[in-house]
């Protein structure tokens, strides 16, 4: 285990829970914090640009009274996440509010750098990086992420095509920092075969959709309790980079998503439009391969008591 000294003893479960575009939000983040598991939130999710101070200040004010509160079971630290991409052009605002609230986690995506990871450094923050092959992983190490994100075949979202069994190996035979694993993963028996693989963390987004507190249409959190992995489809034509998105949401968009055409990845939007006006994420739904373990839409707090659950019932298993 490489679990960081900022999280040691902070955490119920090795589990982040992924930020979700749109769907995130303080009350999602602040539930899963006093639950046990990190919470995370885009900073784009806070629009416009001044309400992320907002959100930074009672996410902040909300887990320092619940810690006095609770001295013996503290909250778990929470994490934004910021799109490094010439297309973002708040990221030096947001990068800015972090640091002057000391956001104990920036999770980047769609970039790497150097002087992000040194202002987050300045206060003694960590940064991890989500990749989906080594190529980008090295990158992001060589300018100095802590630790990596590795978003496996199966994760919703922008997801990679590489198997978790692989993508953790060859990974370990060169990194031996901090280590997400992203990619079906919606079980605690999951998030402890993560860290048999060598992960010290399950990254759980999915699940987290059909909970009470996240800002998702009930139609869509009815969606993730009803799927399966058959109903996952991947493609890269709503935002120009490869993703997982439920079939049901496509067809209602009036496409089919057994013949979609292929986008032109230099032309990447983000929630900003998609052929038939349809807008991802909004309209087209993000999901990952994982969502048949997903039985009810329930508070995030009992989601996370459901994988603790699991999670220690599969260490007993093993142990007899």
């Amino acid at each position: 285990m490489t679990l960081p000294l900022s999280l040691r003893g902070k955490l119920r479960l090795p589990v982040i829970a992924s930020p979700l575009f749109i769907i995130s939000n303080p009350d999602l983040v602040i539930a899963q914090c006093k639950a046990g598991v990190v919470g995370s939130f885009p900073a784009l999710n806070a629009r416009p640009g001044p309400v992320l101070e907002e959100w930074l200040q009672r996410i902040t004010s909300e887990l320092a009274a619940y810690d006095k509160a609770h001295p013996d079971r503290p909250s778990a630290p929470f994490a934004v996440n910021q799109i490094v991409h010439k297309s973002n052009d708040r990221l030096q605002h947001d990068i800015d509010l972090c640091v002057k609230y000391k956001v104990p986690i920036i999770i980047t995506s769609l970039g790497a750098q150097e002087s992000l990871n040194a202002a987050i450094h300045s206060y003694g923050g960590l940064v991890l990086h989500d990749v989906i092959n080594q190529k980008f992983a090295r990158k992001a190490i060589e300018k100095g992420a802590d630790g990596l994100i590795l978003v496996a075949s199966g994760a919703g979202g922008h997801a990679g095509v590489q198997s978790p069994f692989a993508l953790v190996q060859e990974t370990r035979e060169w990194f031996d920092g901090p280590i997400a694993l992203s990619g079906s993963i919606a079980t605690g028996d999951a998030v402890l075969a993560a860290q048999a693989m060598g992960a010290d963390f399950g990254y759980i987004g999915s699940a987290f959709i059909a909970t009470t507190e996240a800002n998702a249409a009930e139609a869509y959190k009815q969606a993730i309790v009803n799927g399966a992995a058959q109903d996952i489809v991947y493609t890269n034509l709503f935002t120009g980079v490869h993703g997982n998105y439920l079939r049901p949401s496509i067809v209602n968009a009036g496409l089919d998503p057994d013949d979609l055409p292929e986008s032109d990845p230099s032309k990447m939007n983000f929630g900003s439009g998609s052929p038939g006006k349809a807008k991802a994420w909004r309209d087209i739904w993000g999901s990952g391969q994982g969502i048949g373990a997903i039985k009810a839409i329930l508070p995030a707090a009992e989601l996370v008591d459901r994988l603790a659950r699991e999670y220690e019932a599969a260490r007993k298993r093993i142990a007899a």
